[in-house]
């Protein structure tokens, strides 16, 4: 049987696979591995819930919220906001959990549930599994005066906007600077454009307007062709794209480039060293970052610790040493200082101060690396569990490999939140690298076919 977390949360079509049923069992069964982990010794707990705009979040956040209420944690309701908000308001409000419904970049069908431990840190797998083992099962429900109370909080999006804001200091202003911003119809609509507004940009807002059912339609970090077409014709500076739940940001140049995470994280790795504030002049990416990255910041003196797939595991390999920055291509980038996850708005306001303090264009901020050309191919309709062991699929990964040497790298890997095997092939041609990824995929398709 399947692994009911991925590795961001509990996915699936709302109210098909992931019902008003499952969010209740789930949350009471989160309540009982956190209560009996110590997380709530001493004290009566607390937990804040917040989603993003879909339509289906807001039966589930009602089905989340009583599964707590039931199992003696007062609620916090925080109502529509990003998932680094949440993150952040667990921490302020010092809260002992933080749920947060959304499925992120996925389409609107889809929705999800993620858990914040105390502090705004995602769980841990072994407590995920627990949660997921203990669903089910009877328990003894608290009566009288033992049940969770429930109340919204009417300041959550103020409080995470002046944090944004202050996270830039007090002196930092993007006056001067125009910047369209897409945020994708989701959890930012209000919040980013608050923010980049509060620091004097002239904002230029597309795809701002959630309705519930048009959350990441052709919009946001996933579809950027609005944002770059308006970026030129507004003859902007930059773009910013955000995702639905605003954990994620990608940029575009004043040329209507993509700035990727891989850049944005280089343009920040540099930043931050210039600055002294890059502990261990060490960058956290993962596996799936490009071979350029890892160039680059050699050139300029700066490590790069690669972790598997997915923010979580960027962020653990921080807390443990003590590192500053890290992030993902996709857009997830983690600055530690100000946040435990990934800030699409956090991260937009931060490489536009980067453009004011020195004077460049995010072109030029860019150009710090060289892509190398890369091919990523999602094969499905393949057995995802069996790709790291079948001994032929191994084999043509390590001919790859040899092929390529120290000029290029393959990966191969299930994905954690879809049912699919990535193949990703970097080389120094976009022919070799076609070539190869399309060999592989084909052997994974042959090899692990259902």
């Amino acid at each position: 049987m399947a692994r009911l977390f991925g590795t961001d949360g509990v996915r699936g079509v709302a109210n098909s696979e992931l019902t008003a049923e499952l969010a209740l069992d789930l949350s009471v069964a989160a309540a009982h591995i956190l209560g009996e982990a110590g997380a709530f010794a001493g004290h009566r707990p607390l937990a804040v819930v917040g989603r993003d705009p879909r339509a289906s979040g807001e039966f589930l956040e009602a089905a989340v919220v009583a599964g707590l209420a039931s199992a003696g944690i007062d609620v916090v309701r925080l109502g529509v906001l990003p998932t680094p908000g949440v993150a952040f308001l667990v921490n302020e409000l010092d809260a002992d959990l933080g749920v947060m419904i959304s499925a992120s970049h996925n389409p609107m069908p889809d929705n999800g549930i993620k858990f914040f431990s105390k502090g705004g840190v995602k769980l841990d797998d072994y407590l995920e599994d627990a949660i997921e083992a203990r669903m089910g099962e009877t328990w003894t429900r608290p009566t009288g005066s033992a049940v969770g109370r429930i109340r919204n909080d009417l300041g959550a999006v103020e409080a995470y906007v002046a944090h944004l804001v202050g996270s830039l200091g007090e002196d930092a202003s993007l006056q001067g600077l125009k910047i369209v911003i897409d945020c994708a119809n989701g959890a930012a609509s209000t919040t980013a454009l608050e923010a980049f507004a509060a620091q004097g940009a002239q904002i230029i807002p597309i795809h701002a307007e959630p309705d519930g059912l048009n959350i990441n339609d052709d919009c946001g970090s996933t579809h950027m062709g609005d944002l770059i077409a308006r970026v030129r014709s507004e003859g902007a500076d930059m773009g910013i794209a955000l995702d639905g739940d605003a954990d994620r940001c990608l940029a575009v140049d004043h040329e209507g480039t993509v700035v990727d995470g891989d850049h944005i994280l280089a343009i920040l790795a540099v930043a931050m060293k210039d600055e002294h504030r890059l502990h261990s002049d060490t960058l956290v990416a993962t596996v799936m970052s490009n071979l350029g990255l890892i160039n680059a910041m050699r050139e300029h003196g700066i490590r790069v610790d690669q972790t598997k797939v997915g923010d979580r595991y960027v962020l653990e390999s921080m807390n443990a040493n003590g590192f500053a920055l890290g992030g993902e291509q996709s857009g997830h980038v983690i600055i530690a200082e100000f946040a435990n996850t990934g800030d699409g708005t956090l991260t937009g306001l931060h490489l536009a101060a980067r453009m004011v303090a020195t004077g460049k264009s995010l072109k030029e901020l860019a150009s710090i690396m060289t892509v190398l050309p890369q091919v990523i191919i999602n094969v499905r309709g393949v057995d995802k569990l069996r790709a790291g062991i079948d001994n032929h699929v191994q084999r043509a990964v390590a001919a790859a490999a040899r092929e390529l040497g120290d000029t290029g790298r393959v990966l191969l890997r299930p994905s954690g939140t879809e049912p699919v095997v990535r193949v990703m092939v970097e080389a120094p041609t976009d022919e070799q690298a076609r070539r190869i990824a399309d060999d592989l995929a084909e052997t994974v398709r042959t090899r692990l076919a259902l």
